[in-house]
């Protein structure tokens, strides 16, 4: 298992879904992934993408003006 970021600061609604969903491609089962974002909308949106998927979300915050959302893959 290794943890990987992604920078989706500056994206609106659907990008930081489809770059996070591009990113997890990538990666392997049991893998980690912290997604930062500008977009308060990616609660939501990276949530419902990880339960429909099957990942599993770890953590969903806002903090100031980030989201910050780390989820782990499962294959």
């Amino acid at each position: 298992m290794a943890h990987f970021e992604l920078d989706a600061s500056g994206l609106l609604c659907p990008m930081p879904v489809i770059r996070t969903q591009d990113r997890v491609e990538e990666l392997d089962s049991g893998d980690t992934l912290e997604v930062v974002c500008s977009d308060p909308g990616a609660l939501n949106d990276v949530s419902a993408w990880c339960r429909i998927n099957g990942h599993k979300l770890i953590d969903a915050r806002q903090e100031d003006e980030q989201v910050i959302i780390k989820l782990q893959v499962l294959r």
